[in-house]
């Protein structure tokens, strides 16, 4: 049996490791450098790379890379081994400071959105000394930051480090108005990743999964999600094997993997990790999703990340467990026992719950996906409309505050379940929201619109920078103030005045409800449905305005963004478009064709032995030759629409035509084939069913 906490970190340079290999000088010097933001000295670089390659040596290690993020939404590496020409054709392992801290990737092969031309390629990745180096396939893992020849982002994790340091630089000024002791303000994030898993020889005889991710095709399955008996059910040994292998693996990486179950629709599951501070849970999802992958291959299974794999059942999505504390660990979103009289909380409840308002439309981008537009709204997810829920207690306390009325504090109740042998306890003050986009679930946000798919940068990015804003506006008013009565009315009056500003973004009401949009509407909420609706706000003036005053973007970096997911949104739907009319051509109208050949060759056999009319097998021809003839019709339509689309030059025109004509004719030819599948003979159609899919694991 593993020894967990001997195992938990083993392939992580972290702090442990560096604090008993490092030099005394050179561990002081990496930890000014971490709390106070400054420059890492030269002698300390080597002093750190000197025993992070004697460590990687001694755990197996022969290469290291840099590891990075660049706009694809996975990770890149590019592996150069210790060795060293020693003379007399020998070698020495080393690595300098120099290779540590600097890298030199072509930075015009990745997406750039214009930033970088072909014959422009020098890039360079910054070693991130905030997240730890890490051991994988035999190589030394360096987290590093990725920016083009003349410094623009062209990664995930540079704009989101500056969002970190610009909330932390705004909310120490907030705390400190109210004498809390910090030096730092850090967001932590805990990620909930679902997914699914599919037998691997199944997996291999679907087209659409291996290049789409998702099934173009498929019809409904006698048993889907109805009986809800999959939902924290019993684990199936071969599910469990799985899951107790990633755990092992991930915990070897220093990810708190902590919870494990089975989800809503047949074959799919969930992990949830303990939170950590945003960079550290951003790169640790990122090594999550690519060990859920390599271990369920290792275990005959692929592991389905995209949002929307099977039509008519839930899709997967990625809760984004979001607060905010202090270095001396306090959590700013605890609202502690009387919520009502913690003027600290208030305020920077009523800060988000503004920023969350003004800023719905980055919120709604940064979570904006061909794969998520198949999630988002479909009674399994938040929809696209963004809205926060408070619960009971704390609306109540909040429109107090508006109305200027007296709120009187509730006591907590015991659970009453009528059986008197269970023990009694406490529960909660309020009620959880599944529904919500944006939902306060004790002492933190849980923000459940991402896809399963995504990188947590964007979204965090969004929040952090939001909050950042709203902070900075209120620390502004309130320093103005200063001290004593003053300072109360102040802080009474902003927060009073926020919420009645603001307040229209909290719903505590069934977000799956159709009476919902309209509501929405009328607050004035967004509802940008689809992806091509919410990018664009990316580079309204008011949000380039909003970005480059925090330095967290600039008017360049957000445009080369807007083009490359454009550029992304049409290109995933292109290759499904591709892939849907490839399997109908070679693989369904062909067995279609059989089918109908062998059946008719059926019926001439038994008339010429029998009197038979041989009406049930007729009716099948006819109905089978007359979908079959609809589904020729409709695939040479397609074939016009995509000739039409690959005309298109410009990126964004291309985007919207995608969404407006090609998701329609896509789903218009889906629904002939599904038909045609529950008839065809099960020996006759080319690929496994939902049935076999669902249930192979």
């Amino acid at each position: 049996m593993e020894n967990i906490p001997e195992l938990f970190g083993s392939m992580v340079f972290n702090e442990t490791v560096m604090k008993e290999r490092l030099p005394k000088d050179a561990w002081k010097s990496l930890q000014k450098t971490l709390k106070e933001n400054t420059p890492l000295e030269p002698g300390t670089a080597n002093a750190v790379a000197h025993a992070m390659k004697e460590w990687a040596v001694e755990n197996g290690a022969t290469h290291f890379t840099h590891w990075f993020q660049p706009m694809t939404g996975i990770t890149a590496e590019k592996h150069d081994s210790f060795i060293q020409p020693a003379g007399d054709g020998k070698v020495i392992m080393r690595f300098s400071g120099k290779e540590l801290i600097k890298g030199e990737p072509d930075a015009s092969s990745f997406p750039n959105g214009g930033l970088r031309a072909t014959f422009e390629a020098r890039g360079y990745t910054a070693w991130d000394p905030t997240s730890y180096a890490f051991l994988k396939d035999g190589s030394l893992c360096i987290p590093t930051a990725f920016c083009s020849y003349n410094g623009e982002a062209l990664d995930k994790k540079t704009p989101l480090l500056r969002s970190m340091e610009i909330l932390n630089k705004e909310a120490l000024r907030v705390v400190k108005l109210f004498g809390t002791e910090a030096n730092r303000v850090n967001c932590t994030v805990g990620a909930e990743q679902e997914y699914f898993l599919i037998d691997e020889k199944v997996y291999n005889e679907r087209p659409d999964l291996k290049f789409c991710g998702r099934t173009l095709f498929g019809s409904k399955p006698p048993k889907g999600q109805e009986l809800d008996d999959h939902y924290f059910g019993a684990i199936k040994p071969r599910v469990s094997a799985y899951m107790k292998e990633l755990d092992s693996e991930l915990w070897k990486l220093g990810i708190l993997s902590k919870t494990k179950h089975n989800e809503v629709a047949p074959s799919q599951h969930e992990m949830a990790p303990i939170f950590t501070t945003t960079n550290l849970a951003t790169d640790q999802n990122q090594i999550v999703m690519e060990t859920m992958k390599k271990v369920a291959r290792r275990n005959g299974l692929v592991c389905l990340l995209h949002e929307k794999p099977y039509a008519g059942l839930n899709g997967s999505g990625k809760h984004n467990n979001w607060s905010i504390s202090t270095d001396t660990g306090v959590n700013l979103l605890e609202p502690g026992d009387s919520p009502s009289e913690n003027a600290q909380f208030l305020l920077i409840l009523a800060a988000v719950i503004k920023a969350v308002d003004k800023h719905q439309d980055l919120l709604r981008m940064s979570v904006a996906s061909a794969g998520n537009d198949h999630r988002l709204g479909a009674n399994e997810a938040p929809p696209a409309i963004i809205s926060m829920f408070v619960g009971s207690d704390l609306g109540e306390i909040l429109d107090s505050i508006v109305d200027g009325t007296t709120y009187s504090k509730k006591a907590k109740e015991l659970m009453t379940i009528g059986v008197d042998v269970l023990p009694s306890f406490a529960k909660d003050t309020t009620d959880r929201n599944r529904t919500s986009s944006f939902a306060f679930t004790g002492n933190k946000f849980e923000f459940r619109s991402l896809g399963s798919s995504q990188s947590l940068a964007s979204p965090n990015i969004m929040l952090n920078t939001a909050v950042a804003e709203t902070m900075a506006e209120f620390a502004d008013i309130l320093e103005k103030a200063g001290t004593g009565e003053s300072f109360t009315k102040a802080l009474n009056d902003l927060v009073k005045t926020t919420l009645k500003e603001h307040m229209k973004i909290v719903f505590n009401g069934n977000g799956y409800d159709d009476s919902w949009i309209g509501e929405a509407e009328k607050r004035g909420l967004l509802n940008l449905r689809r992806t091509t609706d919410a990018l664009p706000c990316l580079v309204d003036s008011k949000n380039i305005a909003f970005f480059e005053k925090f330095g967290v973007y600039s008017k360049a970096e957000l445009e080369s963004r807007y083009e490359i997911l454009m550029e992304n949104y049409s290109k995933e739907l292109h290759i499904e478009a591709l892939t849907s009319l490839e399997m109908i051509k070679r693989d369904i109208l062909p067995a279609v064709t059989d089918f109908l050949s062998d059946t008719a060759m059926a019926v001439e056999n038994v008339k010429s032995v029998s009197k038979s009319a041989c009406k049930s097998q007729l009716e099948t021809i006819e109905t089978v030759s007359a979908l079959s003839d609809t589904l020729y019709e409709k695939t040479e339509k397609f074939d016009s629409i995509m000739l039409k689309a690959n005309s298109i030059s410009d990126v964004i025109e291309q985007a919207c035509y995608y969404a407006d004509t090609v998701i329609t004719a896509m789903v218009d030819i889906r629904s002939v084939v599904d038909e045609l599948e529950t008839i065809v003979g099960s020996d006759y159609w080319p690929y496994p069913s939902y049935g076999e899919m669902l249930f192979s694991v």
